[in-house]
């Protein structure tokens, strides 16, 4: 495995720290992943930076000793136009229905006019919350994040934010407002009555931040398209939550999906990462999925599907905190559910043609 590759397994670890997107697992898990997303910021600053800086070296090859003094999400990136997600025809959006937002894993409830704002990252976490990350020109990237739930919006970090700042009790009055340590502005608002938004930006100023605002469309839905699709799926499971980072697009791509299953609780995260360039997938391997080379890690808790040129495709189903106990009734997939899904999942030929993702 080269430098680069083990960079790459890095920040998938990282990311398996994420939220968990179902009932009580989801609120548990939440405080689990926060508490360790703390101790991970006093040491270091940022967690939320840390995993940017190593997704964005793992598809740019920007060496870690010069690590500049911004944030990654805030950096130059590549001139080629990012995707855009395609409508969802038929779908209301989060204007027409503020109680849909977060319902659906495969819809995205609102939308920014391509014609001002570039899309950067877009999101369905599971129940009640959906975000699309953006820039406006040249301007700062700004990320939206909605619910119908005031609460489900208070309880997200601000990216990038050191914690002690990052925790902002949300008044929903429309004011723009300084973080705490001047470390960027927010803003949270009512778009129609029964939606709760925060946009939040680092750096900049209160006009680029209404402007970027502005852009926003709340009267349309988008689908949460991405290179990755999954066709299997154990028994009792469902797709919960999607993601998908094209900040580094062309040259860089994260896409994430969440699988979860109710009885017994427990979740499986699928991450496909693709970099112009990360060296050629290893040959090594230790298990056969669907007959093709894949490697299971030596904790046993994440199976890789090999073969995918310039990218990782990876099941991890293991809990993903170890230092943490599970809460009661959970029990984690298995090797064999990982086999099932990786032995399904359809990659696209072209990870950079929008025109050939799902």
């Amino acid at each position: 495995m080269t430098d680069l590759d083990e960079r790459i397994t890095s920040a998938l670890r990282e990311r398996a720290e994420g939220e968990i997107d179902t009932g009580r697992l989801l609120r548990a898990s939440r405080v689990r992943g926060r508490r360790r997303q703390m101790r991970r910021r006093a040491a270091t600053g940022t967690a939320l930076a840390l995993v940017g800086v190593l997704g964005f070296v793992g598809v740019t090859g920007a060496d870690l000793g010069g690590l500049p003094g911004r944030l990654p999400w805030t950096a130059a990136t590549p001139s080629a136009a990012p995707p855009v997600p395609p409508r969802a025809d038929g779908v209301p959006g989060a204007a027409q229905r503020p109680d849909l937002v977060g319902t659906d894993p495969q819809a995205l409830h609102l939308g920014v006019d391509p014609s001002q704002a570039r899309y950067l990252r877009w999101a369905v976490h599971g129940p009640q919350v959906e975000s699309i990350r953006f820039s406006v020109g040249s301007g700062q990237p700004v990320l939206v994040e909605v619910s119908p739930s005031a609460q489900a919006v208070n309880e997200f970090l601000i990216d990038g934010v050191p914690i002690d700042e990052a925790v902002i009790p949300l008044t929903f009055d429309g004011a723009v407002r300084q973080i705490r340590g001047g470390a960027g502005l927010i803003k949270a608002w009512q778009p129609v009555p029964g939606l709760y938004a925060r946009a939040s930006m680092l750096g900049g100023d209160r006009a680029a931040l209404d402007r970027a605002v502005d852009a926003v469309r709340w009267d349309e839905a988008r689908r949460c398209a991405s290179p990755l699709r999954l066709t299997t799926l154990p028994e009792g499971t469902t797709v919960t939550a999607c993601s998908v980072d094209a900040t580094a697009f062309p040259t860089g791509l994260n896409v994430e999906l969440t699988l979860s299953r109710k009885e017994p609780s427990a979740t499986m995260r699928v991450l496909l990462l693709y970099g112009a360039q990360i060296a050629a997938n290893r040959d090594q391997s230790n298990r056969t999925v669907g007959g093709r080379p894949a490697y299971l890690s030596p904790d046993g808790t994440k199976l890789d599907l090999l073969g995918i040129p310039k990218a990782h495709l990876t099941a991890e189903f293991g809990w993903p905190w170890p230092g943490d106990a599970p809460p009661k009734g959970y029990r984690s997939f298995t090797e064999a559910d990982a086999s099932t899904v990786l032995a399904g999942a359809q990659v696209a030929k072209v990870l950079t043609d929008p025109e050939t993702w799902e």
